[in-house]
């Protein structure tokens, strides 16, 4: 056999070994990032939080301009009498 086909075979078989090696490591990491909680990023955190404050806010506003008084409703007995 020539050097060349020596050197592919050898070299074929650390590059199929390190895919495998590769599949196994990243295999482990998945199954042991299902087991931890999920990470919540600072940014979501920030928006939550600044969401809740805002929802505080409007549940705490009172409007400044009085309250509207209610309109009168018109009367059909006007129309009756026309009749």
């Amino acid at each position: 056999m020539s050097l060349y086909k020596i050197i592919m075979i050898v070299g074929v078989i650390a590059v199929a070994g390190g895919w495998i090696a590769y599949a196994i490591w990243d295999y482990k990491m998945r199954q042991e990032e299902k087991k931890q909680p999920p990470k919540r990023s600072e940014r979501l955190e920030k928006t939550q939080s600044e969401i809740s404050d805002w929802a505080k806010k409007m549940a705490q506003f009172k409007s400044p301009a009085p309250p509207k008084k209610p309109v009168p409703k018109p009367s059909s007995e006007g129309d009756e009498q026309d009749k």
